[in-house]
């Protein structure tokens, strides 16, 4: 299975490159460019972890009367991954999910949590999730990146899921956004400690143990199958055009 995974990378490595040298990142390079871009990458956070939550109801046994569900290898990694994404710590050292910990850090900066925040309620009045997406006042390109990511979740078969999961969100933070974000913190120390806490975290977890958590349920899933694992690089690649996407919705409600 090494053998494929590393076929699926290499496949993947021309839009992977691509997203990492978007001009998106040369756009946040003060308080006023990160709250810009904290209000719609938000979404990119929510919706990793609906698509999280979508393997572990696949994945796990989540239904009463219990019933073991799958291998109970996969139910490891699915669980830990969202263990530390449900339930992490945040920089005073209490329990927080990381989407709690991004709203904290707008909060903190200044940025707008208007957009999410009608989603949510949107959601909580009853509307499905379709609907919420469609009536929102997000841009096209927003709308576009958060209904491919819940038709993964909610149609997907599980390889293809766990492929998008972990090649379509894999650290997909380059040299140049920390070193920004650094500059920003040195010029802004308490609205941006938050936020420089959360990434850090998520380039130690997310893109550490968690990654190879992913890559593991990725092959186990997709075992020796060769159909499953043309078909999880296609919804990788996707995915990472579709998150080049919502960075031309930053790039463009900027100008």
């Amino acid at each position: 299975m090494k053998k494929q995974l590393d076929q699926l990378k290499e496949q993947i490595q021309d839009a992977r490159i691509q997203l990492l040298a978007h001009p998106v990142y040369g756009q946040i390079n003060d308080l006023k460019g990160l709250q810009n871009f904290a209000q719609f990458h938000v979404f990119a956070v929510w919706d990793f972890m609906s698509l999280l939550k979508s393997l572990q109801i696949g994945l796990t046994s989540v239904a009463l009367p219990w019933m073991p569900v799958g291998s109970a290898n996969t139910r490891f990694l699915i669980n830990e991954i969202v263990l530390g994404e449900e339930s992490d710590v945040d920089e005073e050292g209490q329990r927080i999910s990381h989407f709690e910990l991004y709203i904290k850090s707008m909060q903190q900066m200044g940025a707008s949590t208007q957009l999410m925040d009608e989603l949510l309620l949107s959601i909580q009045s009853g509307k499905s999730i379709n609907d919420a997406i469609e009536l929102s006042n997000l841009p096209i390109q927003v709308k576009q990146f958060l209904q491919f990511t819940f038709d993964i979740a909610q149609h997907a078969p599980l390889h293809v899921k766990a492929a998008v999961f972990t090649f379509g969100r894999e650290d997909l933070i380059p040299d140049m956004f920390t070193q920004i974000l650094n500059e920003i913190y040195e010029e802004h120390p308490n609205k941006v400690s938050v936020f420089k806490y959360y990434i850090e975290r998520h380039i130690e977890v997310d893109g550490g143990h968690h990654s190879q958590l992913a890559l593991e349920m990725v092959s186990e899933l997709c075992g020796e199958d060769n159909q499953k694992w043309e078909e999880a690089t296609l919804a990788s690649v996707k995915s990472l055009q579709m998150r080049a996407q919502l960075w031309d919705a930053i790039l463009q409600s900027k100008g």
